[in-house]
């Protein structure tokens, strides 16, 4: 088992990422009730303000997870969130999701959450690689992990249901061994 007991504060160039606080919470709710994130995510429009803030405010208690505020450096305040789940001990791995609402869109902050929360895990973890799943109607965020390195593993077939439509889920990974690779190219070029 990994513990991620610690919350970090992960400082970038334009975004932290660290604990949620309770002053986030009318920017979760306002991610959380966005019609582009609901699509996106394959959730659903139905919102029980009671357990969502039970939700995050037990997040930083977590050991057996890692979920982080995304917050915007040039607003302050929060613009989504990034997750590492889902322990799989058989590869060592974890399960990684983001989450960026309206006020984050399109300003290259989900990329560079991405980015830090990556490098964290790699840095200060044991795991052998990170895995997700993104919805095949999501080419913005399916371009951000594969710029970060992740890779196509593996297709599930009409995954979601979405306006009458079928939608396939898109299953990718990015290895510790695979990150190390590119940051040594980052290095040398």
């Amino acid at each position: 088992m990994i513990d991620l007991g610690h919350k970090p504060l992960i400082e970038g160039e334009k975004i932290v990422l660290r604990p949620f606080i309770d002053e986030d919470f009318p920017y979760i709710e306002e991610c959380l009730k966005d019609s582009e994130v609901i699509k996106l995510t394959g959730s659903t429009s139905d919102f029980d303000k009671e357990s969502i803030l039970h939700w995050y405010n037990t997040r930083n208690e977590q050991t057996d997870r890692l979920d982080l505020a995304i917050v915007d450096k040039s607003q302050n305040v929060l613009v989504g969130e990034v997750v590492v789940n889902l322990y799989d001990e058989k590869n060592n791995s974890m399960n990684f999701r983001i989450l960026i609402g309206p006020r984050g869109r399109n300003r290259g902050l989900g990329t560079e959450a991405t980015q830090l929360i990556i490098d964290y895990v790699f840095k200060n973890t044991k795991l052998n690689q990170l895995t997700l799943s993104v919805f095949d109607f999501n080419p913005r965020a399916k371009h951000v992990y594969e710029k970060v390195g992740f890779v196509i593993d593996s297709i599930d077939e009409n995954e979601l249901e979405f306006e009458g439509e079928w939608i396939d889920s898109i299953n990718m990974n990015l290895t510790k061994e695979n990150w190390l690779k590119r940051k040594d190219l980052i290095k040398s070029s």
